[in-house]
């Protein structure tokens, strides 16, 4: 019943009004919350949707419906009433909350868990740096929504695999080979540290890039070696990529530990581009694609898209053709439902154009296959530079973030336990709250001093409100304060607050982020019960030895219990304390 409320409430609305001889199917109905608690738990303008094929004055019609629903007795609701210009506004009763609440405390971790995608098998593509190159804060965004996503189709009952797809071949590795080469003398040794190695990385593909631009025989040089790295034909070459290739994916493990992510596959361009080539030709022979000034190409006019190159004069797969061959590749690997992969939204036409290509060459995979485009991730103006005076890592954003907590928590002079380790989570919690709570395809700033800190809308402020209930709980076993489940019941000096009309909302946010692939509902609920958590905090005493206090600390264990479950599909993890 605490799940089913809506259509509970839904079939309540469509009694009413056949009794008053309307109809309106039940898919029809838009039940919502009010943007108010004080206009009850639930409202429907069935009212006026009806009043405007009947033409009734929708005010008299829906009391008419509500007083014919309050007539129905529902067990569940405790007020129905007409309200504004015609809507319906339902309260439900305490026994609902109460309900609910022992829900939470008896599913525990397992609450929110739903069946939308019950035995299907989803594939979230994401993060995807490229060998050679630094994590850099665009691979923040990524992954922290790429994470989220994953967590929510698996509570949502799929079994959900973690996919990444990395550029080991292209001109980019080409330019760092290059780099290493003639940065041969200031090649690290074999026992140094990882950060130095991948430090030389970042100045041998900037060494190459420069001399690229500059220097029209490095150019050709880089062309050449191109090539000879796609076919791996020179055993030097070879020797160098495999090491620098090397080096990238430990630096890289090292970073996805930190965030929190575990890859069920790792896919490379370089295993994808005999793939994509036999693809490209199959679909060269049906029509698909056509030749051009010695490529072959796609050309997208006809469907309102643009034309792109999906085998280049040298023969080579482009990046186009490679992906043609990785939905074929993660297909064979993981027969999913659904493809879900997550980029930057300046490939969003690109994206389209791919997607029309696999429309017409394997619809069947096309139509299984969802992209997603964030936006991108910034630094505000002038307060932090790159150690590299290129590309902004992330681990800098971290590190800086870090050492911010760090300061702030030595202040409070809080004996803490693991403190390194508890700043990690609470930086890393910030920078992924800062993405996650906004729409996906936005940019967006990351201002320090707002998303660091322990008020307002930021991740520090939900792990601080967690911390808060782990401390009342501790101080509540102490006092031997305890609560039976099945027993709880509110008490003389307590009533239904808004703390109980937020906890029950939980499952149905997780089901409306999980359908609308959009993880920044989950954060926006968390932070308003965090917000009427804390006024309950302000306004009750807890712990006491009054009756009422049993079922305040069970109040305060559900509360907790919602907030590590929605940080977790956040990626976000909840230190006790802080």
């Amino acid at each position: 019943m605490f799940n089913d409320i809506r259509e509970v409430l839904r079939e309540e609305i469509v009694k009413a009004v056949a009794v008053l001889n309307l109809n309106m199917p039940a898919d029809e109905i838009l039940i919502e919350h009010p943007a108010d608690l004080k206009f009850g738990d639930y409202s429907t303008n069935v009212a006026m949707a009806l009043a405007q094929k009947t033409g009734q004055n929708p005010r008299d019609l829906a009391a008419k419906i509500a007083a014919q629903i309050a007539g129905q007795k529902n067990e569940n609701i405790e007020k129905v009433e007409a309200a504004g210009a015609g809507f319906i506004n339902f309260y439900l009763t305490a026994g609902f909350y109460t309900a609910g609440l022992k829900k939470i405390l008896v599913e525990k971790d397992n609450f929110g868990q739903n069946t939308l995608f019950e035995d299907k098998k989803v594939m979230v593509e994401y993060t995807d740096p490229n060998p050679f190159k630094l994590f850099h804060i665009g691979h923040l965004m990524t992954n922290t929504i790429g994470e989220s996503l994953a967590r929510l189709f698996q509570v949502s009952g799929a079994d959900a695999r973690r996919a990444c797809y990395q550029g080991d071949v292209g001109i980019h590795v080409a330019k760092a080979i290059w780099g290493m080469s003639a940065l041969k003398d200031e090649r690290p040794a074999a026992d140094s540290k990882l950060a130095v190695k991948v430090t030389f990385l970042g100045q041998a593909y900037a060494f190459g890039t420069t001399k690229a631009k500059e220097d029209p025989t490095a150019a050709a040089e880089i062309k050449i070696l191109n090539k000879k790295i796609y076919e791996r034909s020179d055993g030097e070459i070879n020797k160098l990529y495999d090491l620098g290739k090397k080096w990238s994916l430990e630096y890289f493990d090292t970073v996805y530990q930190r965030l929190g992510t575990a890859f069920d596959y790792k896919f490379f361009e370089s295993e994808t581009g005999k793939a994509g080539r036999e693809t490209v030709d199959r679909g060269l022979q049906s029509g698909v694609f056509e030749k051009s000034d010695g490529a072959v190409v796609f050309k997208g006019e006809p469907y309102g898209l643009h034309t792109r190159v999906f085998l280049n004069s040298d023969g080579l797969p482009t990046y186009e053709a490679k992906e043609l061959g990785l939905a074929k590749i993660k297909y064979g690997l993981y027969p999913y439902d659904l493809s879900v992969v997550v980029t930057g939204n300046e490939i969003n036409d690109y994206f389209k154009v791919l997607l029309q290509v696999m429309n017409l060459l394997f619809p069947d995979l096309a139509a299984k296959t969802k992209h997603l485009g964030h936006g991108f991730l910034r630094l505000p103006g002038g307060k932090m530079s790159s150690r590299t005076g290129t590309v902004i890592t992330a681990e800098e954003v971290i590190d800086k973030a870090k050492a911010i907590i760090l300061t702030k928590m030595k202040e409070t002079k809080k004996d803490i336990a693991n403190l390194d380790e508890t700043a990690d989570q609470i930086a890393i919690g910030a920078i992924k709250y800062s993405i996650l709570k906004q729409d996906i395809g936005k940019d967006i700033i990351f201002d320090f001093d707002k998303s660091l800190s322990f008020v307002g809308h930021s991740g520090p402020y939900l792990q601080y409100t967690y911390a808060r209930t782990q401390s009342v709980l501790e101080k509540a076993a102490s006092a031997g304060i305890t609560f039976q489940c099945q027993g709880l019941t509110l008490t003389l000096g307590d009533t239904i607050t808004p703390v109980e009309k937020m906890l029950y909302r939980f499952p149905e946010v997780v089901e409306r982020a999980v359908v609308e692939y959009a993880p920044h509902y989950i954060a926006t609920y968390l932070y308003e019960l965090a917000g009427v958590f804390n006024n309950y905090y302000a306004d009750h005493k807890i712990v006491s030895a009054e009756s009422h206090s049993s079922y305040r600390v069970a109040l305060t264990t559900a509360v907790g219990q919602v907030l590590k479950n929605g940080l977790n599909l956040l990626g976000i993890k909840t230190p006790a304390k802080m």
